[in-house]
């Protein structure tokens, strides 16, 4: 049976080839990559609410219908007019802890776990060498 096909000294693979399909991840992993740090402001900032907690505005009218306020031009807007009949309330959320560490760990490095070795029953580490 002899060398497969291709060039000798890499024994049929040659070098610097990509196949298509190759060539087809590495670009839709491009387009993504673009995507995700054409977007990145505003998610590291969603991110950095969550982290803080989240609030929510809310006017409630006559009707009793809710209406989330969305720009902060609003809230001025409704704090000026003081709309007889109308209240206000704001929802919050949380902070999350998962958020605050995940953006820690992004940010300054996940700090390094620290693993203790121990031989039997807590003891000492025995190594043995065998010849």
């Amino acid at each position: 049976m002899g060398r497969p096909k291709g060039t000798p000294k890499t024994g049929g693979v040659r070098k610097g080839f990509k196949a298509p399909q190759t060539l087809e991840k590495l670009q839709a992993r491009e387009f993504v990559r673009q995507m995700v740090t054409d977007a990145l402001k505003p998610m590291i900032q969603a991110q950095i609410a969550h982290a803080q907690g989240i609030g929510h505005l809310y006017t409630r009218d006559k009707s009793g219908k809710f209406n989330k306020i969305e720009e902060p031009d609003q809230v001025d807007a409704l704090l000026r007019a003081g709309v007889e009949g109308e209240s206000y309330w704001i929802f919050t959320k949380d902070p999350s802890v998962q958020a605050f560490t995940d953006l820690l760990n992004r940010a300054l490095d996940k700090p390094t776990e620290q693993v203790q070795l121990t031989g039997e029953d807590g003891g000492p580490v025995v190594f043995r060498w065998q010849s």
